[in-house]
């Protein structure tokens, strides 16, 4: 998590916004398998699981994106500019499903478990809406 972090904060352009996205959506989604296993429901935990793996890839996805991107020249520039808005329109979409899992927990799971649920909510409701932040400066 320190070199993660140390990263963010050098002077380098990525990882940038997107990858601390995915890395607080892959939490919160570590957070819901949490709260879902307290409240026996590992269908739920699965889930957050899968979706903590797959917000984990794409911390890294948008990063090598963002990075191609910026040594793009002419023609290629488009292309990358592209690929680099697909990687947080899917981190916003990952993020998305956490929070849905998160809310579920909150109304429905443990309620010893009830603040980690929130939390969790609420760190993938701010990570999907940083991520289509992102999607927007892109294509505008």
């Amino acid at each position: 998590m320190k070199s993660f972090l140390d990263a963010v904060a050098a002077r380098t352009a990525a990882p940038g916004g997107g990858a601390v996205a995915a890395t607080s959506a892959a939490s919160a989604a570590a957070l819901v398998a949490m709260a879902a296993r307290f409240a026996d429901d590992e269908p739920t935990a699965t889930t957050a699981d899968e979706l903590r793996a797959a917000l984990l890839r794409l911390a890294d996805a948008d990063a090598a994106a963002y990075t191609a991107f910026l040594a793009a020249r002419g023609e290629a520039r488009k292309a990358a500019l592209a690929a680099a808005t697909e990687v947080p329109r899917e981190i916003a979409a990952a993020a998305t499903r956490v929070a849905e899992l998160a809310r579920e927990l909150v109304a429905n799971g443990n309620p010893r478990l009830l603040g980690d649920a929130r939390v969790g909510e609420l760190l993938a409701e701010a990570a999907a809406k940083a991520a289509t932040v992102l999607v927007e400066i892109n294509t505008s």
